[in-house]
């Protein structure tokens, strides 16, 4: 596309939604073979196994049960893909971003124009995404390699997350719970409660720009919380 930049098409910072109605958590489309970065709890399959070093007094055991598995690569973090030929419909994360370097776009069709775009975000930290079946393109640049995420994963919910870590999955990534994040300026700070991962408008249950103080709660029903710019967010009930 060009130059990389966000476009005010889907999520629109900036844009309160006031009185929307929480939605039970889930993903839409096929889930595939999840793996699991750094930045992130939830993951789908997690290998374990035990090696053990007898050498030396007293033979040191060294349990190798996965503090983290292998990440499993759907498809790599550059280039344009095909919906049905080179990317299955489902749900998708890429994590380890920084700088807003990762840009990604859903697409109606492939002619290149402003209005083809369904959906498109620039990612620090950790963004989710659901490509369904009826989209044509998606494009990626600049990105960490995505892997697919399975519907049914779970993971160590945090009570404390990075305020620029980008999208966290409620009860895999982040517990619900009620949330402050303090010290922010200028309204840079941008928090998201989100009933799917698939960016558009009516994705959102509810949105903020901070200065200061923000206070949120996650609710267990929501499926994301996306979080860009702020301080940490730390769990306060």
């Amino acid at each position: 596309m060009g130059a990389k930049g966000k476009i005010a098409l889907g999520v629109v910072v900036g844009v309160v939604v006031i009185g929307a109605v929480s939605a039970n958590a889930g993903d839409d489309g096929d889930s595939g073979s999840g793996g699991n970065g750094k930045d992130s709890a939830a993951t789908a399959d997690r290998e374990s196994g035990t090696k053990s070093d007898a050498e030396g007094d007293g033979g040191t055991k060294k349990d190798a049960k996965a503090d983290k598995a292998e990440k499993k690569v759907a498809f790599q973090g550059d280039g344009d893909f095909e919906v049905g030929t080179d990317v299955k419909p489902g749900t998708y994360r890429t994590t380890g971003n920084t700088d807003d370097l990762c840009y990604w776009e859903r697409s109606k069709d492939a002619s290149g124009e402003m209005d083809s775009i369904l959906a498109n975000d620039n990612v620090s930290g950790t963004s989710y995404v659901t490509i369904p079946a009826g989209d044509k393109l998606f494009k990626s640049s600049g990105c960490k390699d995505w892997e697919a995420v399975d519907a049914k994963a779970t993971g160590t919910p945090a009570a404390l997350v990075k305020g620029n870590g980008g999208m966290y999955r409620v009860g895999a990534d982040i517990a619900p719970g009620t949330y402050r994040s303090t010290g922010n300026t200028d309204d840079l700070c941008y928090w998201e409660r989100s009933k799917d991962a698939s960016h558009g408008m009516e994705s959102i249950l509810a949105n903020n720009n901070v200065s200061g103080t923000a206070v949120v709660t996650v609710a267990a029903g929501d499926a994301y919380f996306k979080t860009t710019g702020c301080k940490d967010w730390k769990k306060t009930g």
